[in-house]
């Protein structure tokens, strides 16, 4: 028999390597649900006194964007493209935030693995 290759790991993955192997299945499935969890959230970003309102899930995906109707009577598009680019940007840092919430403890990994 060559050598280094007989004795107690000939058998197949030792009790360490399943052990980690179950840790590394379990992060997937909560990395898997924490991101579905994310699709179903939503944050609203308010701009301009509450005259533009954007809707984002936790995925960064967009669900509206609420323009007051007395903003539109002044039909000041270069403002409103400021307060629509304004509130989309806070709604994707505050989905940001929220992925990094329920991602956050996931991704510290499993001790000794160096992730």
């Amino acid at each position: 028999m060559a050598k280094g290759f007989g004795g107690k790991m000939s058998g197949g993955m030792g009790g360490g390597q399943n052990a980690m192997m179950r840790q590394l299945q379990k992060l997937q499935e909560q990395m898997e649900a924490a991101q579905a969890s994310l699709a179903d959230e939503t944050v609203t970003a308010s701009v301009g006194g509450g005259a533009v309102k954007v809707t984002m899930t936790g995925d960064q995906h967009c669900k509206s964007v609420e323009i007051a109707a007395d903003l539109l009577q002044d039909a000041d598009a270069e403002m409103l493209q400021d307060l629509i680019l304004s509130a989309v940007n806070m709604a994707l840092d505050q989905s940001r935030e929220l992925q990094s919430q329920k991602m956050g403890p996931l991704a510290g990994g499993i001790p000794g693995l160096g992730f």
